[in-house]
Formats: structure tokens, sequence, C-alpha cells
């Protein structure tokens, strides 16, 4: 390997070296990946297994969703389209009524 004395350099010299270097990094990083590559092709093919078979695909966890529409558990007496499902909160309607003396159990549907 040839050495290259960089304290001579000017600076657009050293960076035609760094833009070298970098592709020559980059051949080189392709060169091995396909090498591994050949290398665990083979010993799948001698084996009688795939990739798959040895490493299966994670499924993916699903998380819990919103959970739908929720039934409603209070409802107002005064206007019943206005309901609570007891979940997040009060409506302005119901605080009202409690600021007032109601009681929640007053409301259950």
């Amino acid at each position: 390997m040839a050495t290259v004395n960089v304290d001579k350099l000017s600076l657009k010299d050293l960076n035609d070296l760094e833009a070298k270097v970098a592709k020559a990094k980059a051949v080189a990083r392709n060169r091995q990946k396909s090498d591994v590559k050949a290398k665990i092709d083979a010993i799948l093919t001698s084996s009688g297994f795939t990739i798959g078979d040895l490493y299966p695909v994670a499924r993916v966890a699903r998380g819990r969703g919103a959970g739908g529409n929720k039934s409603a558990k209070f409802i107002n007496p005064d206007n019943r389209s206005e309901t609570w499902t007891g979940r997040g909160r009060k409506p302005n309607w119901l605080v009202a009524k409690l600021s007032k003396g109601a009681k929640l159990q007053d409301f259950a549907v």
C-alpha cells in the first residue's frame, strides 16, 4: 500500500484525496457485502434452509385502538340527545347539574 504525506498537500489535493477515499470505501464495502451474501447463500443452499426459516419475520405488535364507540352511561334528562360515556371530561350540562346539588347516579342510563 502506498503512503501519502498529507502534511505537504494543498487543500484542493486533500479534498480530492478525501473524495477518492470515500469512493474507495464505498466500493470496498459493496464488495464485502457481496462476498458475505454469497457465503450465506452457499451455506443456506447446502443446508436446505431459507433465510425465513432461520430468521422468521417478527409480527408487528398492534397497540390498542381507540376502542370504537362506547355506550352512553349518563344522559341529560332535559335533552336526551346529550349523553356521556363516563370517560374523559364531564360535559358542561352535567357539571352544571352537579354544581346545583344533583348526584351523578341521577343521570345513569
